[in-house]
Parts: structure tokens; C-alpha cells; sequence
């Protein structure tokens, strides 16, 4: 899969697309304006990091790049790729459980705390990326 050259991008199917884990410095790009909110990226080799209106929505370590980044009520989709296996923390619903799927797979189920954090790790390989979905229960 390729990296996100622009760092982050609106697809043509309404989602964004986001990161460069190829990137040996960190890199930003601020006030990306998508669906009446303005996102933030922050990447490179070492972190992934999209915040909304100034509040965390991923993180990866090390970075990763994410395509089609899809977030509705309950329900958070994307496909991620990075160079090696990456610890993805998302900003959820606080004390909620949620059903976590790694291609396809149900990885278990996972409730967040105060701070409404779930942090998935999901295995990576250069070039193929991993469907991942955050399903609220």
C-alpha cells in the first residue's frame, strides 16, 4: 500500500485517508477542514497522530498510514499499513464496551475507561494493510 503523500486527504467515498510512516522527521499539517471539523496529523516513522478540533482521535506507534478513515455513531473503520506491528490508540465513548475486528476477525471486546481510550495492537507488514473495526456494543 502506498503512504498518504499529502499526509491527510478526503477520499472519494466521503472518508480521510492520513499518515507517512515513511517519513524520517515529524511532519504536520493543521487545520484540514473535513465535514465542518478541522483535523491535525502529525507523522513519521515513530507516531501517527490525528486530533479533531484539538482533541485526540488516533494515534499509532510507531506511525502508520490510515485509509479510509470512517467514524460514525458506535462505530470507528479504517485500513492501516506500517513498516512493523503498531499500538493504535483511539479516542472513544468513556465507560462503553466495544467489539474489535482485525481483518474480519473478532479480536475481543474492550471497554474504556474514564478517558474513553481503547488502545488495539494490531500486526503490520510493509505493503499489506489491515482492516480494523471498532464496533461499540
Amino acid at each position: 500500500m502506498p503512504v498518504v503523500t499529502n499526509l491527510i486527504q478526503t477520499e472519494q467515498d466521503g472518508t480521510i485517508s492520513f499518515g507517512d510512516y515513511s517519513l524520517g522527521q515529524k511532519t504536520k499539517k493543521s487545520d484540514y477542514s473535513f465535514q465542518g471539523d478541522s483535523y491535525k496529523v502529525k507523522t513519521y516513522n515513530e507516531i501517527t497522530r490525528l486530533e479533531r478540533n484539538g482533541a485526540l482521535v488516533y494515534e499509532s506507534v510507531p506511525g502508520t498510514s490510515v485509509f479510509h478513515f470512517h467514524e460514525t455513531t458506535g462505530k470507528v473503520s479504517f485500513e492501516v499499513d506500517g513498516e512493523a506491528d503498531a499500538q493504535i490508540t483511539l479516542e472513544l465513548e468513556e465507560n462503553s464496551d466495544y467489539e474489535v475486528l482485525i481483518d474480519g476477525v473478532i479480536a475481543g471486546t474492550m471497554k474504556t475507561m474514564l478517558g474513553g481510550k481503547l488502545t488495539v495492537n494490531v500486526p503490520l507488514s510493509n505493503g499489506k494493510g489491515i482492516k480494523v473495526e471498532v464496533i461499540k456494543k
